[in-house]
């Protein structure tokens, strides 16, 4: 994986996104890919090791006892709600092969502010959220209006504008963390299970189907994996590569900003935080889903498998008497080798990933 350096779609005017800034994720050839025992592999490796760890740390002694538990799996699968969400909006960009590195920062913002609207202002909690949110439409349409209308670099546009929001939230919050005058409900519904399960995992799981349907099984689905093989062709073929681009980044922002919500839900406060604890570990979850299901390529049952994996190994290390920087470092290692597997899996096809 790595950023490609080619000239824009088309000569003609502005509006055309350029492809200077995009992720080039290898795609997979028809020859032999999806069959076979390699191929099998290939797409269920990272469900095997999910099982695998997981049966680890359910036997090991120093984590055995707590971590096949129904309590704490349903801990662990709502702490993990945010960061599966998030992660199902990071690969909604990079699907057409353009980074969002701001969409931690929009779920901070639309927590902070969804807060601070009923703390402050006394908004009953139904506004709050929909500005929340709406605040996160926004963000994601002004930063796809930056890369495909003016054509700036997608890697910088949306570095920077985390780096805006997170110095707007130390501004709003006054960098203390807002606890009191938040409607109780929202904290009521972010606690309660449903069947032992949190309630906010219904929530990941519906907009998980929705997606999946959307890029899996819909013409425009189809043809923001064909922008992110060939956006030239894209365009030939009748495509609509810009209004394209530009709607994948205002769903990922509007589903960072539910994540926002969400992630002030299960807290029941909001903190100055600036998203980065949430936007590495669905990165990691990001990638290592494009090494699954349909290797070489992003997708939602890879990406949910690979948040279940980091989820469930930083879990087990955990219980098992890890110190607290086993987590970012886990996360981290996560992606370097997601990212060296998905750059491994294109050139075992002959496929471009300079």
């Amino acid at each position: 994986m790595s950023v490609t350096d080619t000239p824009p779609l088309q000569s003609p005017g502005p509006g055309e996104p350029g492809t200077d800034d995009r992720t080039t994720p290898p795609r997979v050839s028809r020859s032999g890919a999806h069959g076979g025992a390699k191929g099998l592999l290939e797409r269920h490796a990272l469900l095997l090791l999910l099982v695998a760890v997981a049966a680890f740390f359910s036997l090991n002694p120093a984590s055995g006892d707590i971590f096949f538990t129904q309590q704490n799996a349903s801990v662990l699968l709502g702490n993990q709600a945010t960061v599966a969400l998030l992660a199902l909006a990071v690969i909604l960009p990079l699907v057409c092969g353009y980074f969002d590195f701001s969409l931690g920062a929009i779920a901070a913002s639309s927590s902070v502010l969804t807060a601070g609207l009923m703390s402050f202002n006394d908004l009953p909690l139904g506004l709050a959220m929909v500005v929340g949110i709406g605040v996160g439409v926004l963000i994601g349409g002004l930063n796809g209006l930056l890369v495909t209308r003016f054509g700036l670099n997608s890697f910088v546009t949306t570095l920077g504008m985390a780096t805006l929001l997170g110095g707007l939230v130390q501004w709003y919050t006054g960098g203390q963390t807002i606890l009191n005058g938040l409607d109780p409900r929202l904290a009521q519904f972010g606690s309660k299970t449903l069947l032992g399960i949190p309630q906010v995992v219904y929530v990941v799981a519906v907009i998980a189907v929705l997606l999946w349907y959307l890029l899996a099984q819909t013409p425009f689905g189809r043809g923001l994996y064909a922008i992110g093989s060939n956006p030239r062709s894209a365009a030939l073929v009748g495509i609509r590569v810009q209004r394209s681009v530009w709607t994948t980044f205002v769903l990922a922002g509007a589903l960072s900003g539910l994540v926002g919500v969400l992630a002030l839900a299960r807290s029941g406060s909001a903190t100055a935080d600036p998203g980065t604890g949430l936007l590495f570990p669905a990165l990691a979850a990001a990638f290592l889903g494009a090494t699954a299901v349909r290797p070489g390529f992003f997708n939602v049952v890879g990406t949910i498998i690979g948040v279940l994996f980091v989820s469930v190994a930083v879990s087990g290390l955990t219980l098992s008497g890890a110190s607290t920087w086993a987590s970012p470092v886990f996360n981290g290692a996560s992606l370097l080798v997601a990212v060296a597997l998905s750059h491994y899996l294109g050139r075992s096809r002959g496929m471009r990933t300079t």
